[in-house]
């Protein structure tokens, strides 16, 4: 059942549970495998994953950090959540005892026996995906999309049969660590400063994008953005064919722009898909991700029509400029999604109206100065929340611009967005950071401020603000 090992009655380890540990957990028991399965936190706090897990007698659930049984001489495999840092004692350990550690994805491509469009970059990853996989149902393809999108591939590999297609959204936790994982096809959007915090390094983070084409061949297609520098970089290294996407210049191979028109091309004869007027989702982030998905349908099989007739209607994906409501003239956009400061300046991009910016969040490491130099360039008022708070407001101080005000929280980060707009505003949430200060995920940070949004609603506005 797995490509690359026997499991069959045999130890297996998995370290951290949530959506991709019981996933893997669950597919390594249907593989026969005895599974022990470890995180830190509680029973209690756990409750939800044990639930999941409790029909399954294979399956074994050991709480607390690094318990001495958990990897031993039995051990055969340790498979480790995305979400684990790679430093702990437990994988010192298993490398000790000669022990392969691998990812989720890793062992949910030993049992996937379907061609997979791999799909990383620091932002647009989920938009790319989802509308990939959209066309690929159009185009009349069995479809699974997957992956860091909230459904782990380990969960969806049971359910896949040899002439489907697999989308799968790839961070770069899920790749540093792959060792067979091959896409037939792998993209990368783009690379902009992200995750130092866990990578250490620009470099390491751009190494583990680059993992994705790094056991592909001649036979396999790799996807990269020529209007991105670090990725652009990379055209060399692959051993399978590249292909570009490009909205400032034509491409020999790829998706390109000709006279407002999407064109795709694989060296000889320019396919025109259609009007780039007509391409539904905004921003010229958006136009990116279209090419992006276009040139990847296409070389997998899709007709140009069912590209531009998805193109036409697909309008985004949740928490990605998500248009959630106009209040007295003032649109709100929740762009919650917007976890790095290179995702916030598209988003800030995106829209010609003036801009109240909702901005901050969990602190990982990165550089603020470009994002303060852009933020004065397009936004009226700033409102400051979580973390990165203070040292937003120093970044934001030291190129000139004081248009700003601390939130207590979201909720007070929206009232307050909300008394600073004026008719024809956009309030947009667009974070800049992660959401791990103050919420589990930008998921429930995007809720919450759907929410705040729709109360507000039915709320009095003086001049001053909300009555």
């Amino acid at each position: 059942m797995l490509k690359y090992m026997d499991v069959s009655g045999k130890k297996v380890v998995v370290v951290g549970l949530a959506r991709s540990g019981v996933a893997a957990a669950r597919l390594l028991a249907a593989a026969g495998a005895r599974v022990v399965a470890n995180d830190r936190k509680t029973a209690a706090e756990l409750a939800a994953d044990l639930a999941e897990l409790s029909g399954l007698p294979a399956v074994k659930v050991i709480t607390g950090s690094n318990p001495p049984e958990l990897v031993d001489s039995e051990t055969v495999l340790v498979v480790k959540n995305p979400g684990i840092p790679g430093c702990l004692p437990v994988f010192a350990r298993a490398k000790q005892l000669g022990i392969p550690v691998i990812p989720e994805v890793e062992l949910a491509f030993w049992a996937i026996d379907a061609p997979i469009i791999g799909i990383t970059g620091t932002n647009g990853k989920t938009t790319t995906t989802v509308l990939t996989g959209e066309i690929l149902k159009t185009a009349g393809r069995r479809t699974h999309v997957a992956g860091n999108i909230g459904l782990p591939l380990s969960a969806a590999a049971l359910d896949i049969l040899p002439g489907d297609i697999v989308v799968a959204e790839l961070s770069s936790f899920q790749l540093e660590d792959i060792v067979h994982f091959r896409p037939a096809i792998s993209v990368i959007l783009n690379i902009t400063p992200d995750h130092i915090d866990r990578h250490g390094t620009m470099a390491a983070y751009k190494a583990a994008k680059a993992r994705i084409f790094s056991n592909q061949g001649p036979g396999d297609a790799v996807i990269l953005n020529a209007d991105d520098q670090k990725t652009f970089d990379l055209h060399h290294h692959p051993r399978a064919r590249v292909y570009l996407f490009s909205r400032r210049r034509e491409v020999p191979r790829g998706a390109f722009l000709e006279r407002g028109q999407i064109m795709l091309r694989d060296g000889g004869e320019k396919i025109t898909v259609c009007a780039v007027r007509e391409v539904a989702i905004p921003g010229g982030h958006n136009l990116e991700n279209a090419l992006a998905a276009g040139i990847a349908t296409w070389l997998a099989g899709a007709p140009p029509w069912d590209i531009a007739a998805t193109l036409r209607k697909f309008k985004g994906v949740p928490h990605r400029l998500e248009e959630v409501a106009t209040i007295n003239g003032v649109t709100f956009i929740n762009d919650s999604k917007g976890t790095n400061p290179d995702a916030c300046v598209k988003a800030l991009e995106s829209y010609r109206q003036p801009k109240i910016l909702i901005a901050g969040g969990y602190d990982k490491g990165g550089s603020f100065d470009n994002l303060a130099l852009e933020i004065k360039k397009h936004a009226a008022w700033v409102v400051l929340l979580g973390q990165v708070k203070d040292r937003l407001a120093g970044a934001l101080q030291a190129v000139g611009f004081t248009a700003f005000e601390p939130a207590s929280g979201l909720a007070d980060a929206v009232h307050k967005a909300y008394r600073a707009a004026r008719p024809g505003d956009i309030v947009l949430l667009s974070p800049a950071c992660a959401s791990w200060d103050m919420f589990a995920n930008f998921e429930e940070r995007g809720e919450l401020f759907k929410q705040v949004v729709r109360n507000l609603a039915g709320e009095g506005r003086t001049d001053e603000g909300i009555s």
